[in-house]
């Protein structure tokens, strides 16, 4: 999908919401714990309860890497399941690789050949040839760590460079946007730095940001929207446990669960209504 087909997608929709597919198998309902694929069970049934407030979807490996090769094979399953049944959303493999030369070729390959999603974070530690194969692909996306929402990012990613005395967050944004452009790579940006997203704006006006943050983590859909929403829309909010374990916070007992769909797609239509919102306040035209 390329930048005016994901721009699009937004103004159809009303929303930028990215559903965040992070099964972790000690969550999950416990009905769907004795079937032979419990991870892809429950992540089909979000989708389908999901799929009309979203425009993307974010599978992030590791929920599926540490069930070995039944949870790669359910890995395979839902990104099958979301092509096959709604083409038009924008698919992210959250895998954050980061390496070099042939091995960066083959990470490109895996997502873009042998599975059809249209984006994959990268780490882009190890400089350009991380991040280059990646953009080779006509209508894929490289997805960058920039400023992350974890605690800890202030370890590395707001460390000064000595010779500007920039953000090596800032430094990673402004070199990587010399490899590709806005139709090719997008930004990592926390949503529990939203105040920094207005920085980031300077940098990168015009590219995507995919945002970490809201609900679980405490960021919120005005505030990001507020610092780092561009003319067009230029966000896509990710939340994970705060829609797929919705039924968390709503049941108890014996029935733990068993309407958690139904209670998925309520905190989905929570957020792009705010969206919609936030659309229209700052001027987005919506179809």
């Amino acid at each position: 999908m390329d930048y005016n087909g994901l721009y699009n997608k937004i103004l159809s929709k009303q929303s930028f919401l990215c559903v965040g597919l992070d099964p972790d198998m000690s969550l999950i309902p416990t009905h769907l714990k004795q079937l032979e694929f419990p991870l892809f069970e429950f992540n089909k049934e979000i989708i389908d309860a999901t799929a009309p407030y979203a425009v993307a979807f974010k599978l992030n490996l590791a929920f599926y890497e540490c069930e070995g090769l039944k949870g790669w094979q359910q890995f395979e399953m839902t990104a099958d399941y979301i092509r096959a049944n709604y083409p038009d959303q924008f698919l992210i493999a959250d895998a954050k690789r980061g390496d070099i030369g042939n091995t960066a070729k083959k990470y490109a390959a895996a997502f873009f050949e042998k599975n059809d999603f249209d984006a994959v974070t990268i780490a882009p530690y190890m400089g350009r040839d991380s991040v280059e194969p990646f953009l080779d692909y006509e209508g894929k996306w490289a997805i960058v760590l920039a400023l992350t929402s974890n605690p800890s990012s202030s370890d590395f990613e707001t460390l000064k460079i000595s010779d500007n005395n920039n953000p090596l967050f800032k430094e990673v944004i402004s070199r990587t946007m010399e490899w590709g452009t806005k139709d090719n790579i997008m930004f990592v940006c926390g949503a529990t730095k939203a105040q920094k997203l207005t920085e980031i704006r300077e940098i990168c006006p015009e590219n995507f940001l995919l945002v970490p943050g809201v609900g679980a983590q405490g960021g919120s859909v005005e505030e990001v929207s507020a610092y780092g929403m561009n003319n067009r829309c230029g966000l896509l909010i990710n939340a994970s446990r705060s829609v797929i374990f919705a039924y968390k916070d709503k049941k108890t007992g014996n029935n733990a669960g068993i309407n958690f769909s139904k209670d998925a797609a309520e905190a989905a239509a929570l957020l792009a209504s705010e969206m919609k919102c936030a659309l229209t306040k700052r001027g987005v035209t919506l179809q």
